[in-house]
């Protein structure tokens, strides 16, 4: 079992190796999110592209792990990300999956935790001020597959879930903070939730309503 969870962590941050077509598991019918497996729907506030997905099996672990990049862009720019990762059991014989609680990058940057209950199921959530390095691993499937991640702060949101024991999901959604209609200043002091005010604070309030709604309306099956 702590094989497993050290994956998941390992998974949060690098890229997987397996390039895989774009599949129906995963896709975007207008502003929804439709996942096969496991089977929920999620309202985004725009329009996104699958941008890259990879996949990889780990049999010594009894597990398989997928992962789905989408973009909101303008000119090839990106504007907004969303991340979806879904690891899952192989085995049924194996020990019901089980992630960690989700971790901050920093207590200073993060603006909300909490979790929430969706019928049978409760999901986790934590929203942050992260910076986009166009440099990192964790988004080279993005920029090599043609777009541009600007190097600035942008606000996220994360979402995690255990379903049924045997697969777990985690959401990643980041809008860049540049593009919510007004400038904002780039200097880290100005987004510590101590001190947050002015146009940070709007932008941070109108970051935390989007995430919060796109939450509220995961929808599973009714069991």
């Amino acid at each position: 079992m702590k094989k497993l969870v050290s994956l998941w962590i390992l998974l949060s941050w690098i890229v997987l190796p397996f390039a895989v077509a774009a599949e129906k598991e995963v896709e975007i019918r207008g502003q929804e999110l439709v996942v096969q497996s496991p089977s929920f729907t999620m309202t985004l506030p725009a329009e996104m592209r699958l941008a890259h997905s990879t996949s990889a099996d780990y049999p010594t672990e009894n597990s398989r792990t997928r992962v789905y990049f989408f973009v909101k862009e303008k000119n090839r720019h990106v504007e907004a990300l969303l991340i979806i990762q879904i690891a899952e059991r192989t085995n049924p014989k194996a020990e019901p999956i089980s992630v960690p609680p989700l971790k901050s990058l920093s207590t200073e940057a993060v603006y909300s935790t909490g979790r929430l209950k969706k019928g049978e199921r409760e999901i986790d959530y934590l929203l942050q001020l992260i910076g986009w390095d166009p440099q990192a691993s964790s988004l080279q499937p993005i920029t090599g597959a043609g777009f541009m991640i600007p190097p600035h702060f942008a606000l996220q949101g994360q979402g995690l879930f255990v379903h049924n024991l045997d697969q777990a999901v985690q959401i990643r959604f980041s809008k860049d903070v540049q593009t919510f209609g007004v400038k904002v200043s780039e200097k880290g002091d100005r987004w510590k939730r101590s001190s947050l005010a002015g146009d940070e604070k709007k932008v941070s309030q109108v970051f935390q309503k989007i995430f919060m709604d796109m939450i509220q309306s995961i929808t599973f099956p009714k069991l």
